[in-house]
């Protein structure tokens, strides 16, 4: 969702708003904007479209100054257009404000203040909180003669004073909100306040900075403070203040950001996707490094952070997340009931958040997100906590609001994923989905010489991966023949059906082609009657306990017409004789399939989309993270 960014410091803010705006394109937007300070007075600069489009205004109109903020919007009250466009203006050019995140109570407020002579002039909640923090701040902090800077107040009593206005106004907001504000009359403080829509700061020398996430602030510092709910902070050039709504003055934590520039850089690619697509050897690797025991036969994790007794105690296991995540979930419920014979149930987190399923004492959630910040899978992680059942969080991102409020995780270690179609957090979560079934079948009746089995599939599989990756100018040649194709069906079962629904995701993510993934044997009970001889069905069907039965379903399709795409082992034959375009992956175990076989639907996905001309890594109406709902 939206992106901010903010400097204050001695250098130009706009160099870097400009530079962090671009590094949180990825998160989606449809206009951008940036405000500075100069000479007391505000710069505001917004344009719709890219951020390129922005930076074309600022060459012919600079906006000066060393204190400013800046703004990606992802469209959800009033269309895109300039008007609407972050940052906005409260009162009579008393404060600028970018948000992100959903007031809900906007509609009764914008009404109170008309009242009181505030009007917006946008189709925006957010504009509601900066017309309501400017009259906050002109109750509260303007002199009798109407001079904020008058003598009256000391330098102190001013600043105690706007974060009063600030918290008054936060007060009366409903709904989620990142936000970050400057201040006409207090030219040389940014005030920024977090519910829901995750912020940091970065700590520099004499300066500092303000994002939505980690990635704008590579290569300027490595020093970062993440903002929790209720907490709002006043940066200075010198300083950070951290108050919480409940608890007054906190103490912050300067934690370490663990990213260095080659992560959020295309390293020669044309775009992100292909190069996290290529990093997926490594990240395996990541994800599988120091978690293999073969002394024990298990997998290893250090910070689930329940006792041995309270894990063999499990009976159940719920695992929740949206989208790709919950594809991975899927994966992870074929495994961990096939290794340790523990019930699991897969739950759209958006679904979870509002049911009341029952659940017995000895349940444990995993919430399974990317980002860490997704709205749907935070909350339902919230509400199974409240219920006394331990959560846990597999996550790609430290410091993330789910990474900090779940009661133990594991962390991808996957490194920053900028494409909006997730790549390698999709294997890297497959892959510690391998790793946990592991882990709780040794705990029961997995034997010793099983668990060295998978242990040693389980290392050699960044070197499988590796070989899926050769089929790249294949699958670029599939995808050249079937591009103008607006239709495709993703076929596969077992472990490969959560894989039929994550490459039909891929296509319909980023070429906008409509995709269906199925069982299988489903087919018949519906989805044969779209088969035509412009409907190509992607097969997944590797070796395995059903290779015979998804053949079998493969010859339905040919005998009425339809193209075959599959994706076979290299050794096949038979579906090789069937099929109209193949692809070969390794020969791997089953429980390892939906890994190697993610890999040249990615591909496939990938291509599709730049033969039909469409923008990779920014599709259309998508956002990286979800941090509303």
């Amino acid at each position: 969702m939206c992106g901010i960014v903010g400097y204050i410091g001695p250098y130009q803010a706009s160099d870097f708003l400009v530079e962090g705006l671009r590094r949180l394109e990825y998160r989606g937007y449809d206009s951008s904007g940036v405000v500075t300070i100069d000479d007391g007075e505000f710069t505001v600069t917004k344009s719709t479209g890219r951020v390129d489009d922005l930076v074309e205004k600022l060459k012919a109109h600079p906006a000066r100054g060393s204190i400013g903020l800046g703004h990606t919007r992802w469209a959800t009250h009033g269309p895109a257009t300039e008007v609407n466009a972050h940052p906005h203006i409260g009162g009579d050019n008393v404060v600028a404000l970018v948000h992100n995140g959903v007031i809900e109570n906007f509609r009764e407020l914008k009404q109170q203040l008309a009242e009181r002579g505030y009007y917006c002039k946008s189709a925006t909640d957010t504009e509601v909180v900066a017309q309501l923090v400017a009259s906050e701040i002109d109750a509260r902090c303007t002199a009798p003669n109407g001079a904020a800077s008058n003598a009256a107040f000391s330098a102190a009593d001013r600043y105690s004073a706007l974060v009063d206005a600030v918290q008054a106004a936060l007060s009366q907001l409903r709904g989620t909100y990142g936000l970050a504000m400057v201040f006409r009359d207090w030219p040389d403080v940014i005030i920024v306040a977090r519910l829901g829509s995750p912020l940091v700061i970065g700590v520099g020398d004499d300066e500092h900075f303000v994002a939505s996430d980690g990635s704008p602030l590579v290569g300027h510092t490595d020093r970062i403070v993440y903002l929790a709910d209720h907490e709002l902070a006043v940066v200075t050039t010198h300083s950070i203040r951290v108050i919480h709504r409940d608890e007054g003055d906190v103490r912050h934590k300067v934690n370490r950001l663990d990213i260095d520039t080659t992560q959020v850089e295309l390293g020669g690619f044309p775009h992100y996707m292909l190069k996290e697509i290529f990093e997926q050897p490594e990240t395996v690797t990541a994800a599988i490094r120091g978690r293999l025991n073969r002394d024990e036969a298990t997998a290893v994790f250090g910070g689930l952070n329940l006792t041995a007794q309270q894990l063999r105690s499990i009976d159940r296991v719920v695992l929740t997340a949206c989208g790709t995540s919950w594809h991975s979930a899927l994966v992870g419920e074929y495994m961990i009931e096939s290794f340790a014979r523990i019930p699991v149930e897969v739950e759209y987190a958006s679904e979870l958040r509002y049911r009341n399923p029952p659940m017995s004492p000895h349940t444990v959630l995993f919430a399974i997100t990317q980002s860490g910040e997704t709205i749907d899978t935070l909350a339902a992680l919230r509400e199974m906590k409240r219920k006394g059942h331990p959560t846990l969080a597999i996550c790609n991102v430290v410091g993330s609001t789910i990474a900090r409020e779940a009661d133990g995780g594991i962390y991808l270690h996957a490194g920053p994923e900028v494409g909006v179609a997730s790549t390698k957090a999709y294997t890297s979560q497959c892959v510690v989905m391998a790793l946990l079934a592991l882990y709780f079948g040794r705990m029961r009746d997995l034997s010793f010489d099983a668990g060295l089995r998978i242990i040693d599939e389980l290392a050699a599989l960044p070197k499988y991966v590796e070989e899926s990756l050769e089929c790249n100018n294949e699958t670029r040649r599939i995808a050249a023949k079937y591009a103008a194709c607006n239709n495709f069906l993703y076929l596969g079962r077992q472990f490969n059906f959560p894989t039929a629904l994550e490459g039909a995701l891929k296509l319909k993510e980023i070429s906008y082609i409509h995709a269906e993934g199925y069982p299988a044997a489903e087919m018949k009970h519906g989805p044969i009657a779209l088969v035509d001889k412009h409907t190509p069905s992607v097969f997944i069907v590797p070796q395995g306990g059903v290779y015979s039965k998804v053949i079998a379903n493969m010859e339905e399709i040919k005998a009425r017409g339809g193209p075959v795409i599959a994706v076979v082992d290299k050794d096949d034959s038979q579906a090789v004789e069937l099929a109209d375009e193949v692809i070969h992956i390794p020969t791997v175990p089953e429980f390892l399939q939906p890994i190697v076989a993610a890999i040249p639907l990615q591909l496939l996905a990938y291509h599709a989309a730049t033969f039909r001309g469409c923008d990779v890594d920014k599709p259309r109406n998508l956002a990286k993270s979800v941090t509303v709902e």
